[in-house]
Parts: C-alpha cells; structure tokens; sequence
C-alpha cells in the first residue's frame, strides 16, 4: 500500500539512505557532507514548525520525500518558499515525485504561500520538464554559483504562482497550526 504523510523525526535514517547519494554523486544539492541522522532528524523538526515535510511510502519502504523551507529570512519574503523532492534510486519513474508535490502544493496554497521556487542545478533535463509539468516557469539562470565535484555550476530558478498577489496578505499560517483535518483531506488519497 501506498501512502503519503508528514514526516517524523524517526523517518530520518531512511531519508538520508535516500538524499546522501545525491550529496555524495550529484550537484542536485550543494551540500557537501552527509548530515548525521540526529541532525537530519532535528531538520525535520524545525522545518515542521512553519513548512510542511512529506514522506512518500510504498508498502512500508520510504520511496521519497518532498518539502518546502523558507525563502529567504526578511518577514516581508514570508510568502515564498522553496521547494525539494527526492526519490529513492529504483522508484524513479513511479510518479512519486508527482504525487509529493500534489499533496505539497495545496497545503502550500492554503498556508497563504504566494510563490513556490525550485533551484535545479543545470544541466537536468529531467528536473526541469518535471518542474514545467507542475506548472513552475523559468525565472533566471545563476551563472557557475556553486563549486562541487570539481567543477562550476550554474544554477537555474523556476516559480510557480499558488496564490493571487492581493493587497494587505494575511500572514502565512505555520505548518505547525494548519488543522488536523485540512491535512487528514489533503493526504487521505495517493
């Protein structure tokens, strides 16, 4: 059986057997060194207390993960985050990087979140047409931005829009507040 929830600090383990291929063999993350599980698992706490984070099980085994985190620190960015999913090497090509996103993107939107960013380290094709499928668009490209593996990367911004850009935007709603029951319909279906 599939399902899809938030995520526990316990979950931390199993997500870093997914993420620490991509910081050891890819420019898809810029960090460098894998974190321990303690810290990985704190993450996931204080991600939660303002932003949502989503695991992605299949029959028991966790197959990805997707979450928002905040743009930037100056309250006036408070509605926009940033967007990171990862999926386990032989789930690629499930859909479950899909499915995260359809759970992550409307509790997003009812938060109040205005922009949704995805950074996609280029080149990756196959980030970006996922990316345009979700309905994000290109933004700008950073030039060489980052330096891993030894080598240069430029990095490239995608937006998706959640909410209209109305005036006086009521503050975002924390993750940590967002009712029970909103999430109960939100991530009652795969």
């Amino acid at each position: 059986m599939d399902i899809i929830r938030t995520a526990v600090p316990s979950d931390a383990p199993a997500l870093l057997e997914i993420y620490a291929p991509y910081i050891l063999n890819t420019a898809a993350t810029f960090e460098t060194e894998v974190p321990s599980a303690e810290n990985f698992a704190q993450r996931i706490i204080t991600y939660q207390q303002d932003w949502p984070w989503l695991v992605y099980e299949s029959d028991g085994v966790i197959a990805g993960y997707a979450y928002a985190t905040k743009h930037r620190e100056r309250s006036a960015y408070q509605w926009c985050v940033e967007s990171s999913v990862y999926v386990r090497d032989h789930f690629h090509q499930k859909g479950i990087a899909m499915s995260l996103y359809e759970k992550l993107f409307p509790i997003l939107k009812y938060q109040g979140c205005r922009n949704v960013f995805a950074v996609i380290t280029l080149p990756n094709d196959k980030s970006v047409r996922f990316h345009e499928k979700n309905g994000f668009t290109w933004l700008t490209d950073y030039k060489n931005i980052g330096y891993k593996l030894g080598r240069w990367h430029t990095v490239s911004w995608w937006q998706l829009t959640l909410n209209d850009y109305d005036a006086n935007p009521a503050p975002v709603i924390k993750f940590s507040e967002v009712g029970a029951q909103f999430l109960h319909s939100v991530l009652e279906k795969v």
